[in-house]
Order: C-alpha cells, then structure tokens, then sequence
C-alpha cells in the first residue's frame, strides 16, 4: 500500500499519511507514552506517521523504521514533503542493525 504525506507537523519531519486500510484504523492511545523511540511507525485513526524524534506520543506503534527522517545536517532537514508517496517496505532486524543510508536507493517520484 502507498501513503500520501499530507502534511509535516507535532515534531519537524513528522509526515501525517493516509488513509490506512480500514482493517487496522484504531484511535490514538487514551494516555500517550511519555517515550517513543525515532523511527516508530505509528497508526491513529485513518493516518499512519513516523516519529523522526523521539518524544512523547499518542500513536499505537506498528513498526519501526532505520531511514533517518529529519536530521540537521542534510540539506534539507527533512526527508519526506507533503505530496510524497511512501510505501513500507518489511525487513529483517539484521537488515535494520546493519541499515546504510548511503547505500539506500530513495526512489524519487515526480512533482
């Protein structure tokens, strides 16, 4: 499945997606966590987003992802933009341990 970025927004490079599949939109948590680690993907109602600090958070968390989504010393700071499509991809935890995000091939899409 391929998500739209609406927006970036809550943390810089936080990219709000959608719409999920209906079988797994689920409300955002009664209380947040008071820690969610950078790179947690989370679900909250019909959107998915991918915390690119950690911080406090009130997303159920599906997953995790090694790509580095907001970092100050790339030009720009921020890896996705609003109109991006994203698609997760699934890979092993040697696959995460040992992610090189020189080597990762960012397929560009057209504006």
């Amino acid at each position: 499945m391929t998500y739209t970025v609406y927006m970036l927004g809550f943390l810089p490079g936080f990219p709000y997606m959608g719409s999920v599949d209906s079988r797994i939109v689920t409300p955002r948590l009664a209380k947040p966590r008071s820690f969610v680690q950078v790179g947690s993907v989370g679900i909250a109602g019909e959107q998915t987003g991918i915390y690119p600090l950690e911080s406090p958070g009130g997303w159920n968390i599906i997953g995790k992802t090694p790509l580095k989504l907001f970092d100050v010393q790339r030009e720009p700071p921020v890896l996705l933009t609003p109109g991006d499509q994203v698609s997760f991809v699934p890979i092993s935890r040697e696959e995460f341990e040992n992610f090189d995000a020189t080597t990762f091939n960012l397929v560009q899409h057209e504006s």
